[in-house]
């Protein structure tokens, strides 16, 4: 939790230190068809590409692509004002990879035209001379004018002769209007190989965003500029587009700043009918105490981040919309240490003042969501599915999922508020060991489980 200066004489080298183990994890944490994008500047490009070459392998990689941040020069720089970053694009498995297209523009579409009226739409001439020589493909063509034209010097013609009679034959060669131009083949609009367009590796600022776009999204949520450098939403939503996301993909973003990723997921959603998930990542690091974000309540970064997921939500989807639907609203954890208390003395070093340490195994301070999120985990249970809770003779039942899991953590749960948990035959179901007065209620528990619920698999914390 310190600054890299590049005062530092070990910069490069901790930097280095800093992001391989992250990207080892985010290889094995890919789909075989997943894709990761890394945004960086000039100061690491050329470090990050050899390690992502080593971790992902040269084979995956799949384009560095510029983005133009900045739409103005800064008259101050020193050489040269610099108005770009790269974003290097991996694949897990090149093989599997396949990239999305992006939308066909109208400026594209533009191109095509139907000069001759042809049924099969409208089409756009392509030069029907290659580099590439051949001597099959080194004739003359007669023009329907009467001249007779040859391939340019070096080059010959992209169709042997009979192709290209054939060719001629469907009405695929054009001549011009009057007959008398370098044949052409004719590309149709409606027998393009693919749907969309092909990205290009130079993201500009008017199809993506710029950096004081990026922060003016910020702004207009939160109500000031309190963090600097967010990416903007119009590059996170290409990058997805470029990610050829399915419905129920995950996106997982290591360093989330303010959570534009967040936003952008929930744009996408909101305007495709997807259901994409989003995973954030983010050290929770202080905020200055003289900055205008910690002036306005943000104590750490992680703070800005919740509030804007909050405020885009009720953004996208309405200000009545935030935690009233199943499917909006998001879940917010921190590494911990163990529900559990550290049991770490021998018999012969209890103390007196040990005894009331040993009443409960459990920390003082862990609520009964601590627990119940701790055995979700040792499970190993997906953690996005809905919590809900009802109250039974004056103990909470938390129900977790369908009947993924049910739990109870009160003390000295009666035997009916036992049976009535049972008889729902939840798929997994905890306690406290401080649910139960004695080791016969315990036993008693797991009877009446196997009696109404055989196939539920009992915990008791």
């Amino acid at each position: 939790m310190k600054k890299n200066l590049e005062t530092n004489g070990r910069f490069h080298s901790d930097w280095c230190s800093m992001i391989y183990p992250r990207l080892i994890l985010s290889r094995n944490l890919l789909t075989e068809d997943g894709v990761i994008f890394i945004s960086i500047d000039d100061n690491e490009q050329e470090n990050l590409r050899k390690i992502c070459d080593e971790v992902f392998g040269e084979q995956n990689f799949v384009a560095q692509l510029i983005w133009e941040r900045a739409y103005a020069p800064k008259n101050d720089a020193k050489f040269i004002s610099n108005s770009h970053e790269y974003v290097l694009m991996y694949a897990k498995n090149i093989n599997e990879f396949k990239i999305g297209r992006l939308p066909r523009t109208e400026e594209a579409n533009a191109r095509y035209q139907n000069p001759d009226n042809d049924s099969r739409g409208p089409w756009k001439p392509s030069d029907l001379s290659v580099k590439t020589y051949s001597a099959d493909s080194d004739y003359p063509i007669t023009l329907p004018s009467g001249r007779v034209v040859e391939p340019p010097a070096g080059r010959c013609w992209r169709l042997s002769k009979n192709k290209f009679l054939e060719r001629l034959q469907d009405n695929r060669i054009w001549f011009g209007t009057n007959g008398d131009s370098v044949p052409s083949m004719k590309r149709f609009l409606s027998e393009l190989k693919f749907d969309g367009m092909a990205p290009t590796s130079i993201q500009f600022y008017k199809d993506v965003g710029h950096s004081q776009e990026g922060a003016k999204e910020v702004s207009s949520l939160l109500g000031g500029g309190y963090f600097e450098g967010p990416k903007p939403i119009r590059l996170l939503k290409r990058l997805m587009t470029l990610a050829n996301l399915k419905d129920d993909s995950i996106v997982l973003d290591f360093f989330s700043g303010s959570a534009s990723t967040a936003q952008a997921v929930m744009e996408m959603n909101h305007d495709s009918d997807k259901n994409i998930q989003y995973i954030l990542v983010q050290i929770p690091e202080t905020i200055d105490s003289k900055s205008k974000a910690y002036q306005a309540g943000y104590k750490t970064i992680c703070d800005i981040g919740i509030d804007r997921i909050k405020k885009a939500i009720q953004k996208i989807y309405g200000e009545e919309s935030l935690f009233k639907t199943d499917n909006i609203g998001f879940r917010v954890f921190k590494l911990d240490s163990s529900n559990m208390k550290d049991v770490f003395y021998s018999p012969d070093t209890y103390q007196q003042n040990l005894i009331s340490f040993a009443e409960t195994n459990i920390k003082e301070d862990r609520t009964e969501l601590d627990l119940l999120f701790g055995c979700l985990l040792e499970w190993g249970l997906e953690l996005n599915k809905s919590i809900n809770s009802k109250v039974i003779d004056g103990y909470t039942v938390y129900k977790y999922g369908t009947d993924d899991l049910a739990a109870c953590f009160g003390n000295s749960i009666p035997e009916k508020v036992v049976r009535r948990i049972a008889s729902e035959q939840p798929l997994r179901v905890v306690f406290r060991d401080s649910s139960f007065e004695t080791d016969a209620e315990k036993v008693n528990v797991t009877e009446i489980f196997k009696l109404l619920s055989p196939e539920t698999e009992l915990k008791v914390i």
